[in-house]
């Protein structure tokens, strides 16, 4: 007992151990006892056990194993851990407990094994109790089938996998012990329970007396299907299911639906072996098969019979096996081998399945062709073959080759084609028989109902009556519109008997409501779907679901409706509509004509006709014409009223008042009357005799149309066309092309057949009459739209000068997209309200259009001497083939599909050792795609998976051209037959790192476009899973790159799932990635939005654009990888961002909004304190990275949990930059009301966005420098210091982003760093930028120079450390730099340095080499600066800017300062603070007053005051003068902080968020409303018109289509907007801002708006549309009126250029413009109108007076007329003065039309104009009278208002005044601002003192030029109209070299050379064309003016007095200010002493 006791105190762990097994099994039971007692699985206490449990499973003592074993069930059941031990306690179950005799140990061995299956880890079970079947002693084997046969009987089929079963059943069944073989028995009934017959084949060879037996227990099995009784841990919801279901005793519902799922999970297909046949193959087979006799072809074929016996065939290159066996088939003699062969192919077809897709397309031809033969063993083997290829491809890919049988004149081909396709039918799903498929066969089934053979007949019935019952009565009645009721009634009949293949089920749905399995099963069906189907299917479910189905049995003349509508656009399918309503009418004899006629006109008529009296044919006419108007159209005989029309004199009539009423009538019969191509026939040739004609042609034209209307216009066009050709009149010619132009556009590209244009469009190029041609071209043009740049390739033969002329015609067109029908069958389809199908419809438009196009056979040229040329062992001879080749795709431009042998040759020829040879044949492929077009499909399977192959080449050009090659198959072909069937897969499979990473990269390309996907990508996950793991780096990262868009497609459930094969440690690997992609799915693209489906005609791609425009110009951006991906989709990216958006606050909406109540930063005393001490004490990471690892983000996250809002933590750290960008927004709008929050957060904060620097969205990266710069700021004002964790953590990584690609982020980060130097020491600074300057990014180099030079000049040489001199050595090293923009900013800010510093900068830097120092020199001569005058200034200006800008800030405080209701006023009045005491914080400023007060206790140490000769102050010259500060209270405030803030706010006006829209507006209308603040838009007036007319055609484009939109919501937000826009264009001055380009898209959008009939339906839709009038007005009355002219003009022309514009449109734009020229006389003068000549020049440019008298309305031409004259009759003669900026002016009518108009009235009044007054105000006549006086000083004053002539107005004032000296120029001056004012005193006094030699002023006039830009009012335009000129033309350097100069020397920098300096004007003459730039540029522009103003003054040092000295003379005030000091600077220092 002794030992007892000891082993007795020992833990249980230590007992379970011991080696007595008395102690193990104490331990054991007690360890039982411990497991059923913890209640918490996760305890700690189960890790303690977690090595022990196999130990008690595998115990050598019985007794205590049975303990053993109950205590591991005991643990597997309760533990958490439990599953990581499941490999070796199984493994331990079947090796040492199913040997043991004890029934009991057996029992608990098969529950542990069923418990772990339970707790998830049923494959570790399976793989583990396989092995044990491995295993010698049958016991153990007994007992592992039993657990696998339970297993499998209670967890389901879903869970125990079969296959791995299945594949050892067939063992277990031969083994010798009966007790095994029995126990398979039962096994074999368990799995034939859950899969049924898909056991049989597997099974097929074993004995046979089992076989039976097994049979007899299977029939005794119950039919229902199994149902799972037992469930994983994560079935628990199914369990209680269950569990309530058999309480009630009722079935299983929830069981059965997983059981119906189970059931056909299990393909018997995918438990076989496959077996590899193609070695096995005789060795002579193929010499046999060509053999004489038919024995020894027949010993060939049965040797393959017996082969492909085999179920399963291993994939493998099969063609020369189905080359031979389609030989046999097609050409044999003997019948019997015919049918032999055929069974050879079904059993190949049926082992290869899907592998064997790639042959079907060779194969299906012969065997249909085959149909012929009437014996029925062949027939049958003919059918079953055809039947099983089927089943391996799908009908899309067949159509082609069934179709082109379906004319075959052999009744036997025609029927047994027909029986196929409707075999084929059953097969087919809604989704897989789109109306594109169905179209054709529909068509081609029709005629066989109609056959004489009765067969041909009832076979096509059967057809048309499967594709009834599949599809739905819905898709199919449209094509059955013209059969009669009996065959209808039949085809009905038929379709009741036909019974599906998926069990009918579809068909009984679809006739009960045919609406409903479309809309329902079009998600469930998507999957297996093609790209193209789905989108039909997805487009259609939406509206199907809202009208009720139109009954089947209801009046025919719905379902006629219904076929016109779904017409739509969709290219030939738009003859179905017509169809419908064509008439067929037999031509009539003239007698009975007449008597017809007779009947319903008046008898006086029909006697006038032949009349030889004009005038009573003209009654005649008149009559005839009110008849017709009267007639009922039941009762219009159209073709006896065309007949005597026709009647003599018909179309020979002279008079041309007859002819114009005979057409009117001819084009009211054929719109009013039932119309037929008989009559059309009769009238035609006299209407194209007539077209030409000057008076008749309109009347001719109308007629043509309304024929077209009548009679489709394919069938008109073709007729007109072939009859004007057949004439040689030109004009005729030249005016039917013009004809079909427009009705092309009218009615849309339906149906027409384009080869026959193309001939007569040549014959036309060919002619003589340059008109013709000209309308030819035009004509070109307009097919271009349609058909795209295939079109260019028929017309490669014509001359070079045509060729030039059609391709410039073409590029006109480019990017426009065809304008919607109007007229026609098509027009219908828009108000159909079927959108679904019309949107499917327009999507076939754009095949359609390809298929239109004229293909050539090519395969009679592919002969078989060119086969063997390309299979030739010479490379040479093998090149030579692949030259004709390439030359014979080349001649023919578009061929069929059917290429004969040319596939498998150029196939064999992928693999060519000779790479060149390759790359040549991938060429030719890629010519073959678009020669070919979209049925290049047909050859994916055997050509194109084998240019994926050779992405694995070794040479990456090779891969290169086989990726671009891929891509322009794809482009042909979609996505859809690339992934079906494993081919892909089986590429991927291959060990290549090369394929494998190019594969992965063009799927993770490809994959995201795409809707769905069939369900066959999921083979190529387990080899992406490897792909993952891949030794190679780039295949991994592909890997992972690919991964979130397979998951997209296949969901996260599917692919975690698919990683239970990995090996465990792979599986954690993969399962965590999966986590990662799971966080970075893209959402699917969306269906492509209506809008564009219905404006777009044919390409889908052109959606972009609509969709692109929602895009918010500011804040959002396209720039993320998957954005990118899905615009190009289909350009919905907005619209999933916006789904992605809105999902994650779906459900817990209530809740959040109570929660985003509070503070988002919460204030933690010291908490800030105690992360500093962290880490410095290594407790945490240090900041410090060179990209963020996800420790760091982590780390930040924690750090942040605990004073961070928490769901702006969930926003700030969500996968999705969105987001970011939110939380970004509303850290913004907390900024002013949370200061002590953000502070005590600010090194999180600062750190949150360096992480958002590493962001690659723009996006982001805008707005979070935006909220840095407010940040600085609000900092600045707080008297806040950066403290050093804070900087090193943020300001390095600031620093890497100065060095940008971006322009904007660039500047915005300058001006971040210059506001930091406010709260943090410059000199500290200094040290990150010059860190900065080490970089690998020339731009940052570049940048942080410049920066290091503005350091210097701002705060003088103590910044530089460490010291002055390591630094400019450092900073010298870059004059060396290869980089020329890092050269010359390292010359220029040592320059800076030189300027400070004087010639001691030489001894400072060092020895530089000789090519640096010489740079170095000539760079300092060329500055014109003088280092004393430098040195002078830094001592001097600081006391003197402090006093003013004091002065300035009191002014400021006084003013606004007390009301604080508005935002902006905050941020003004902030920014005038900051400006105000400008260095705010001590150390940094020279504050004397707080210096002497100080009495020497300084909070901070001050920089030593460099030592300077004082006396130089004294030097008068160069006192810069305080006064020009004090000018204008407002610079300070406009320039600052509020710029920024009214950027923020217009940026969000035109967010794609309707309610931050209005709030913006909102902001902005406070703003307008109160005259004192409203000065503040000034300068950011275009910004915010481009922002609102954004927001207009968002509004249009997107919110007005979108239904689920309150249409409340956008009227209130169209309110919001023009009442904005009312106020703005009440303010003049802000009004007369708006800049031309801008101009011209607002009144762009107004007038679109005004013409929007959805607005009209609203509500409240007319009172917007009355605002918007007079919003119109407003804008036409106060802009500036040479802007809103120009803009007006160059609206017109785009309008009237733009096809797709109304007419509607230019009219309201003209009616615009004859109210300013009834303005004209008020407003002449305030007009530039040399700038308006030009406009007008350039109108008539484009429209010649013929092209205006072409357009159906005068009112253009009268416009322009009325326009011109009014000029004329202003100005006079002078009008012609104004032609200056016309280049050319013999290009335009317009000198020609001024000097008519001149002449004119000068005979009327005779000369009374005086050229004399042109020169301006020094040549004025003594006697001029007051309104001329008022016009010279107008003029005066505009060019002082303008940038370039503004020394030339003043000169010219100066001069005025001096003439005149009473002459009152008050009330110019009255209107102005005080700084004009000012400015104007200032310049003529200037001038004064120059002109009376008072001393030599520098040219600046004392305005810097900054100040210059904010304040000449038209200086806003500057920017954007000088960088280009009028044609778009880029600007030559010289002309940017001269404004430097200027602009230099306005600074004083170049005062030496200022005499030679020509006039201004002169230079900038050219560049200053206006032209009318588009508003984004001028956005652009604007935007980087205002942001370089804001830098220059956000500069410590930077203002007006600094940058310029700019006063000549010393006040005695400035004089005693420098004595004074003088002595307070002395007394400081001895203070400090």
């Amino acid at each position: 007992m002794g030992d007892d006791s000891e082993w007795m105190k020992l833990p249980i762990d230590q007992k379970c151990e011991h080696k007595l097994w008395k102690a193990r099994l104490n331990g054991y039971e007690e360890a039982l006892k411990l497991f059923e007692k913890i209640d918490d699985e996760k305890s700690p206490e189960w890790s303690k056990y977690l090595g022990l449990i196999k130990k008690f499973v595998i115990d050598s003592n019985a007794v205590a194993q049975l303990k053993g074993l109950e205590a591991a069930l005991a643990y597997v059941e309760n533990a958490h851990v439990a599953g990581k031990t499941t490999g070796e306690v199984v493994s331990g179950v079947v090796n040492k407990v199913f040997n043991q005799p004890k029934a009991r140990a057996k029992e608990l061995g098969i529950d542990i094994c069923l418990m772990f299956v339970e707790i998830e880890k049923g494959e570790v079970v399976q793989e583990e109790l396989l092995k044990g079947l491995d295993n010698k002693n049958p016991k153990i084997i007994v007992a592992c089938i039993e657990t696998l046969r339970r297993a499998l009987s209670e967890f389901g089929s879903k869970i125990i996998s079969l296959k791995p079963i299945i594949k050892v059943l067939p063992k277990l069944f031969e083994s010798r012990e009966k007790a095994v073989r029995d126990e398979a028995k039962l096994l074999a009934i368990e799995i034939y329970r859950w899969i049924r017959d898909a056991l049989r084949p597997p099974l097929q060879n074993i004995n046979s007396v089992q076989l039976k037996e097994l049979e007899e227990e299977w029939v005794k099995l119950p039919s229902s299907a199994p149902k799972q009784t037992r469930f994983l841990r994560s079935q628990q919801e199914m369990k209680a299911k269950f569990e309530q279901q058999q309480a009630a005793g009722g079935d299983a519902e929830g069981g059965g639906d997983d059981g119906d799922e189970a059931v056909p999970q299990v393909d018997a297909y995918e438990l076989l072996e496959a077996v590899e046949i193609l070695s096995k193959l005789p060795k002579d087979f193929y010499d046999k098969i060509e053999a004489k006799k038919w024995q020894e072809r027949k010993e060939a074929l049965e040797a393959v019979e017996l082969l492909v016996k085999n179920p399963k065939l291993e994939a493998g290159d099969y063609a020369d096996l189905v080359k031979a066996l389609k030989k046999v088939v097609g050409k044999d003699t003997n019948v019997m081998l015919v049918a032999l062969a055929a069974k050879c192919l079904a059993g190949l077809a049926m082992g290869l399945r899907k592998k064997f897709g790639q042959y079907a397309g060779h194969v299906v031809p012969t065997i249909l062709e085959k149909f012929k033969e009437k014996k029925p063993q062949v027939v049958q083997a003919l059918q079953e073959a055809i039947d099983a290829i089927f089943l391996t491809t799908t009908l899309q890919n067949l159509s082609e080759d069934i179709l082109a049988v379906m004319d075959n004149k052999n009744p036997t081909i025609k029927q047994q084609t027909s029986l196929f396709i409707a075999r084929s039918f059953r097969h087919c799903t809604p989704s897989t028989l789109p109306k594109s498929l169905l179209k054709p066969f529909c068509a081609a089934l029709l005629k066989h109902i109609n056959d004489s053979a009765p067969e041909v007949r009832d076979a096509a019935f059967e057809a048309l009556a499967t594709a009834l019952k599949v599809a739905g009565e819905k898709a199919v009645n449209p094509f059955l519109t013209d059969v009669d009721k009996l065959k209808l009634d039949r085809i009905k009949e038929c379709a009741e008997k036909v019974e599906l293949a998926s069990g009918g089920k579809a068909g009984g749905a679809a006739d009960r409501k045919e609406s409903r399995p479309v809309a329902g099963k079009a998600p469930v069906l998507s999957g297996a779907a093609g790209d193209k189907d789905t989108k039909e299917n997805v487009v259609k479910s939406g509206p199907l679901k809202k009208p009720p189905a139109a009954k089947v049995g209801g009046p025919p003349k719905k379902g006629k409706q219904a076929a016109a509508g779904g017409v739509g656009s969709a290219g030939s399918k738009g003859k179905k509509g017509a169809e419908v309503k064509e008439i067929f009418e037999p031509e009539l004899s003239i007698e009975v004509c007449e008597e017809k006629a007779s009947a319903v006109l008046p008898a006086s008529c029909i006697q006038q006709l032949d009349s030889s009296n004009w005038k009573e044919r003209l009654a005649c006419m008149e009559e005839f014409q009110k008849a017709v108007e009267l007639m009922d159209k039941t009762e219009m005989p159209c073709q006896a009223l065309v007949r005597m029309l026709a009647k003599k004199p018909g179309w020979k009539e002279t008079n041309f008042q007859v002819m114009q009423i005979k057409l009117h009538i001819v084009a009211l019969v054929s719109q009013k009357g039932t119309f037929s191509k008989t009559s059309a026939q009769i009238v035609l040739d006299g209407l194209v005799d007539k077209i030409g004609d000057v008076k008749c042609g309109n009347n001719a034209k109308e007629a043509l149309t309304a024929i077209a209307e009548a009679c489709q216009l394919p069938w008109t066009a073709e007729q007109v066309m072939s009859m004007a050709f057949s004439q040689k009149n030109p004009k005729n010619q030249s005016e039917t092309l013009n004809w079909l132009s427009n009705a092309i556009k009218e009615f849309g590209f339906s149906g027409l057949n384009v080869k026959a244009f193309i001939s007569n469009v040549k014959t036309a190029l060919a002619a003589t009459n340059p008109a013709v041609r000209t309308s030819a071209i035009t004509l070109l043009g307009v097919l271009y739209l349609y058909v795209g740049p295939s079109l260019r390739m028929f017309f490669e033969d014509e001359k070079p000068a045509l060729l030039s002329q059609i391709d410039a015609e073409f590029e006109k067109m480019q990017g426009q997209t065809p304008p919607a029908p109007t007229r026609g069958s098509s027009k219908h389809t828009v108000g159909s309200g079927d959108d679904g199908e019309e949107g499917d419809d327009q999507e076939e438009a754009g095949n359609d259009v390809v298929d239109l196009l004229p293909r050539a056979d090519i395969s009679d040229k592919i002969t078989s001497e060119l086969v063997s040329k390309i299979g030739d062992k010479n490379w040479k001879i093998r090149k030579e083939g692949l030259d004709e080749v390439a030359s014979i795709i080349n001649e023919a431009k578009f061929i069929q599909p059917n290429i004969g042998e040319l596939a498998p040759a150029l196939k064999s020829r992928l693999n060519d050792s000779n790479k060149i040879l390759v790359q040549q044949t991938l060429s030719i492929l890629q010519q073959l795609a678009t020669a070919i077009g979209p049925n290049i499909k047909q050859h994916v399977k055997n050509l194109g998976i084998s240019i994926i192959t050779i992405l694995g080449d070794s040479k990456s050009n090779v891969r290169a051209a086989s990726l671009t090659t891929i891509n322009a198959w794809t482009e042909q072909t979609g996505m859809k037959e690339w992934l079906e069937g494993e081919d892909l897969s089986e590429e991927l499979k291959k060990e290549n790192p090369f394929l494998r990473q190019e594969l992965l990269g063009w799927l993770a390309e490809k994959l995201p476009t795409l809707r769905t996907v069939p369900s066959d990508l999921f083979f190529c996950v387990s080899h992406l899973y490897s792909c993952l793991e891949d030794r190679n780096g780039d295949v991994r990262k592909k890997a992972q790159d690919a991964l979130p868009f397979f998951m997209m497609h296949l969901g996260f459930e599917k692919m975690a799932k698919a990683t239970g094969k990995l090996k465990p440690a792979s599986k954690d690997q993969v399962l965590a990635m999966l986590e990662k992609a799971k966080a970075n799915m893209p959402a699917k693209p969306a269906p492509p939005t209506k809008s564009c489906s219905r404006t777009v005609g044919t390409a889908p791609a052109k959606c972009q654009t609509a969709s692109g425009s929602g895009e918010d110009f500011m804040a959002s951006s396209v720039d993320t990888k998957t954005d990118i991906k899905k615009t190009k989709a289909g350009g919905t990216a907005t619209k999933t961002k916006g789904i992605q958006g809105k999902k994650v606050p779906s459900k817990p909406n209530l809740k959040e909004d109570d929660d985003r109540s509070g503070p988002i930063f919460v204030i933690v005393p010291g908490g800030k304190e105690q992360r500093m001490k962290d880490e410095k004490g290594l407790k945490v990471l240090k900041w410090n990275f060179t990209t963020p690892r996800d420790e760091y983000i982590e780390q930040l996250k924690t750090q942040m949990s605990s004073c961070v809002a928490k769901w702006l933590q969930d926003e700030m750290f969500h996968s999705d930059f969105q987001h970011h960008n939110k939380a970004l927004a509303v850290m913004v709008e907390h900024l002013e009301i949370e200061k002590d929050g953000v502070i005590s957060c600010l090194d999180l904060i600062l750190k949150w966005l360096t992480l958002r620097f590493f962001d690659t969205n723009t996006s982001v990266l805008m707005k979070a420098l935006e909220y840095l710069k407010l940040l600085f700021t609000m900092l600045n004002q707080e008297e806040y210091h950066l403290t050093e964790n804070e900087a090193t953590s943020f300001i390095p990584y600031l620093v890497l982003k100065v060095g940008e690609s971006k322009d904007v982020i660039r500047r915005d980060v300058r001006a971040i760093l210059n506001r930091m130097c406010l709260v943090y020491p410059a000199s500290k600074m200094f040290t990150f930028i010059m860190e900065g300057t080490k970089s690998k990014n020339s731009k940052q180099r570049a940048e942080c120079l410049e920066e290091l030079g503005c350091l210097v000049e701002s705060y003088g040489m103590n910044v530089c450390q460490p010291t002055p001199g390591k630094a400019l050595k450092e900073m010298a090293i870059h004059i060396g730099d290869r980089d020329n923009t890092v050269r010359n900013a390292a010359l220029n800010t040592i320059v800076t340095v030189y300027n400070v510093h004087g010639d001691q900068v030489f001894k400072l830097i060092g020895n530089l080499s000789e090519k640096d120092m010489s740079m170095l020199e000539e760079r300092i001569k060329r500055s014109a600066k003088r280092p004393n005058a430098a040195l002078a200034r830094q001592v001097d200006e600081k006391p003197q800017r402090i006093q003013s800008v004091s002065a300035n800030a009191n002014m400021l405080r006084k003013g606004p300062a007390e009301d604080m209701s508005s935002k902006l006023n905050q941020a003004r009045n902030m920014s005038g603070h900051s400006e105000a005491t400008h260095t705010v914080p001590r150390e940094f400023q020279l504050d004397l007053d707080e210096i002497e007060n100080d009495n020497g206790t300084v909070r901070c140490e001050m920089p030593a005051l460099v030592q300077h000769k004082l006396d130089d102050i004294l030097e008068p010259v160069l006192i810069p003068e305080p006064k020009i500060r004090a000018v204008s209270p407002h610079f300070d405030d406009m320039h600052s902080n509020t710029a920024s803030t009214i950027n923020f706010v217009i940026s969000q006006v035109a967010s794609g968020d309707i309610n931050t829209s209005i709030q913006a507006l909102a902001q902005i209308d406070e703003v307008l409303r109160q005259e004192d603040k409203a000065e503040a838009m000034s300068g950011h007036i275009d910004q915010f018109l481009i922002a609102t007319f954004m927001q207009l055609r968002l509004i249009y484009n997107t919110h007005m289509a979108d239904e689920k939109l309150d249409k409340d919501e956008i009227v209130k937000l169209y309110s919001c907007i023009i009442g904005n826009m009312i106020s703005l264009f009440r303010i003049e001055s802000l009004a007369r801002e708006a800049s031309a380009g801008v101009l011209k898209d607002l009144m762009h959008g107004l007038i679109t708006l005004m013409l929007d009939s959805r607005v009209e339906d609203l509500e409240e839709g007319q009172q917007v549309i009355r605002s918007v009038n007079l919003l119109v007005v407003k804008v036409l009355e106060k802009s500036d009126q040479t802007n809103i002219l120009s803009a007006l003009l160059v609206l017109l022309q785009d309008s009237l250029l733009a096809t797709a514009s109304s007419p509607k449109f230019s009219e309201l734009v003209m009616k615009c413009l004859w109210r300013m020229v009834r303005l004209l006389p008020e407003t002449i003068n305030t007009i530039n109108l040399d700038r308006i000549m030009l406009d007008i020049h350039i109108f008539m440019k484009v429209f010649p007076k013929e092209k205006l008298k072409q357009c159906k309305s005068e009112l253009t031409i009268r416009t322009l007329k009325t326009l011109i004259h009014t000029l004329c009759k202003l100005k006079g003669p002078k009008i012609l003065d104004h032609l200056t900026m016309i280049d050319n002016k013999n290009e335009s009518e317009l000198e020609a039309h001024l000097c008519r108009v001149m002449k004119h009235s000068l005979d009327q009044t005779g000369s009374k104009t005086d050229k004399g007054t042109e020169k301006g105000a020094s040549r004025i006549d003594e006697k001029s009278p007051k309104a001329k006086v008022n016009d010279i000083l107008a003029e005066i004053f505009k060019k002082i208002g303008s940038k370039e002539n503004t020394k030339e107005g003043l000169a010219e004032l100066y001069d005025y005044k001096k003439k005149y000296s009473d002459a009152d120029i008050e009330p110019f001056l009255k209107n102005s601002s005080q700084f004009f004012q000012s400015y104007v005193e200032r310049g003529l006094r200037l001038i004064e003192m120059e002109r009376e030699g008072k001393g030599r002023i520098p040219s600046s006039t004392g305005v810097s030029p900054q100040m210059e830009v904010s304040c000449i009012p038209t200086a806003t335009n500057t920017v954007s109209s000088s960088i280009g000129n009028s044609n778009g033309e880029e600007v030559g350097p010289s002309v940017y070299l001269e404004r430097l100069k200027i602009l230099r020397q306005r600074c004083g920098l170049d005062n030496a050379k200022q005499e030679e300096r020509p006039p201004l004007t002169s230079q900038l003459s050219k560049p200053s064309v206006p032209a009318v730039a588009s508003s984004t540029d001028m956005l652009h522009s604007k935007l980087s003016q205002l942001r370089e103003s804001r830098e220059q003054y956000q500069h410590i040092d930077t203002d007006s007095n600094q940058t310029h000295s700019s006063g000549t003379t010393t006040s005695s005030s400035s004089a005693s200010n420098i004595d004074e000091l003088k002595k307070r600077l002395e007394r400081i220092k001895s203070s400090r002493k």
